[in-house]
C-alpha cells in the first residue's frame, strides 16, 4: 500500500493559522536534516506578494484558485521534505484528498481556539482572515466558528497532535517518533 503514496518519505504539516505549523517544520526540519518548504512562502515568492494582497487582489476564491495550483505542484515533486501548509489549503477544492494520496505522514496539529487566540491576537492585522476583529473574545468567537468549520477536514490528517501547553521542541519529538 505504502507504494500507492506519490511522496511517501514527506511530511506534511496543517492545521489552522497560529497553531505553529512553520515554526514547527522548520525546526523539525533541523532535527531531521530535511528540506523545509512552506507553502505561502512559495506563493508569495512565486507571486510576488504578501498573502494578504493576494486576497486583496484576487479575493478569496482567486486565491484559493492560486494555492491549489502551488498544491498540486509542490505534491507533484517526489522530493522528501517537510510542507507546512496554510491553514484554509486542506479545505478548499479536493486538496485534502491530495494530501493524503501524496504521503502517510500527514500531521494536523490541534490548538483550541482559546490558545489560538491568545496567539493570533497581536498579529490580526497582519492575517486576512481575521483582521476585522476588535478584541480577543471577538477572535476566540471566530476561530471556534472557523475551526469547526474546518475540522472535518484537519481530522483527515493521519496524526493528531495537540499543541496547547507544549513547547516547540515538544511537538517535534512527537512528530519525530511518529515519522
Amino acid at each position: 500500500m505504502q507504494n500507492d503514496f506519490t511522496n511517501q518519505k514527506s511530511i506534511i504539516l496543517l492545521g489552522y493559522m497560529g497553531c505553529g505549523k512553520s515554526t514547527v517544520g522548520a525546526a523539525l526540519a533541523k532535527q531531521l536534516q530535511m528540506p523545509f518548504e512552506d507553502l505561502d512562502d512559495q506563493i508569495t515568492s512565486t507571486y510576488k506578494s504578501s498573502i494578504a494582497e493576494l486576497f486583496q487582489k484576487k479575493g478569496a476564491k482567486g486565491f484559493r484558485e492560486i494555492e491549489h495550483q502551488m498544491l498540486l505542484k509542490t505534491l507533484s515533486n517526489p522530493t522528501k521534505r517537510i510542507l507546512s501548509l496554510g491553514g484554509g489549503t486542506p479545505c478548499y477544492h479536493d486538496n485534502m484528498n491530495r494530501i493524503n494520496t501524496a504521503t502517510p505522514h500527514v500531521f494536523y496539529l490541534e490548538a483550541t481556539a482559546v490558545s489560538l487566540a491568545a496567539r493570533l491576537f497581536p498579529q490580526r492585522e497582519t492575517r486576512p482572515l481575521i483582521a476585522h476583529t476588535e478584541t480577543e473574545s471577538e477572535l476566540k468567537e471566530f476561530i471556534a466558528k472557523h475551526l469547526f468549520e474546518r475540522q472535518y477536514y484537519y481530522r483527515q490528517a493521519n496524526q493528531r497532535i495537540s499543541v496547547d501547553n507544549t513547547s516547540i521542541q515538544e511537538v517535534v519529538d512527537a512528530i519525530a517518533s511518529l515519522y
